[in-house]
């Protein structure tokens, strides 16, 4: 979308994503082995990131979660973000708890045009960890 100089410039496309990490990442460089696929793609004029959450969908131990950038197609990853999802124990009675990253209206992440964020785990878990983001692209 084309800009106009000294206008303001407000979020025009709200979306939202998920993708499941399965691996355990424990290569924190330029090039994690074991990122998963991309979770946030800005657009063309770049985006504000409102919401990251994981939640497992098995038995877990504490895990460290990762979140990288990229601002070229994903050659080059840079770890930027951690949380940690504590230990749970998967049951039909009881509430699958999410790991907030802390982003929303009041203190979003803003991304470059066209930057993407690749999201990664510490521990493997072969159910997976979904994580899930809520943006709007500029």
């Amino acid at each position: 979308m084309p800009v106009t100089a000294n206008s303001i410039i407000t979020p025009q496309t709200p979306k939202a994503a998920t993708v499941v990490a399965t691996a355990a990442n424990t290569d924190y460089d330029d090039a994690p082995a074991n990122a998963a696929g991309a979770l946030v793609t800005a657009g063309a004029n770049g985006a504000r990131v409102t919401r990251i959450y994981a939640i497992p969908r098995a038995t877990v131990t504490a895990t460290q979660l990762q979140l990288y950038r990229s601002a070229d197609g994903g050659t080059t990853k840079r770890l930027f973000d951690s949380a940690l999802m504590a230990a749970y124990t998967m049951a039909a009675t009881t509430e699958a708890p999410t790991t907030d990253f802390g982003y929303s209206d009041d203190n979003p992440l803003i991304l470059s045009p066209n930057e993407t964020l690749y999201p990664a785990i510490g521990v493997a878990l072969a159910g997976g960890v979904v994580f899930v983001a809520e943006w709007a692209d500029y």
